[in-house]
């Protein structure tokens, strides 16, 4: 907003072979690029805290699932068998839940990231066409 904001008062500083307005638009894409990153990186944080908070849930859920399990043993024994198999898929859920919820961060960073990546190719072209003698 600054920028764009700035265009008149910059338009007073003519420079010989130098569109000041052009400047002006490219780094207004530069804010764009960077803005739609932050927006991209502040959804999957939203996406990685709604996975949490499920996990949680559902671990939670799980625990007592398991407590009531176990609890049902005979003669009031716990059946090792059981509590190992219930330990072997509470390990494999918070396994594939871990790498759930690196993917949405690394999906992310790599949606930011493009985007940045794309706009700076662009920012070097527009830069590089602006320093052209005509």
């Amino acid at each position: 907003l600054m920028i764009v904001g700035m265009a008149p008062a910059a338009s007073q500083f003519k420079v010989p072979g130098v569109d000041v307005n052009a400047i002006i638009e490219s780094r207004r894409k530069d804010m764009d690029a960077v803005i739609a990153a932050n927006q991209a990186t502040a959804a999957a944080m939203q996406q990685v805290a709604m996975k949490q908070t499920e996990i949680l849930t559902q671990a939670l859920q799980a625990a007592q699932e398991s407590a009531l399990t176990l609890a049902k043993g005979v003669g009031g024994a716990i059946d090792p068998v059981k509590q190992a198999d219930l330990t072997r898929k509470a390990c494999e859920k918070a396994l594939a839940d871990m790498k759930e919820v690196g993917e949405i961060a690394q999906k992310a960073q790599t949606t930011a990231m493009s985007g940045i990546t794309a706009r700076a190719q662009q920012s070097v072209q527009e830069m590089t066409k602006l320093m052209q003698p005509e």
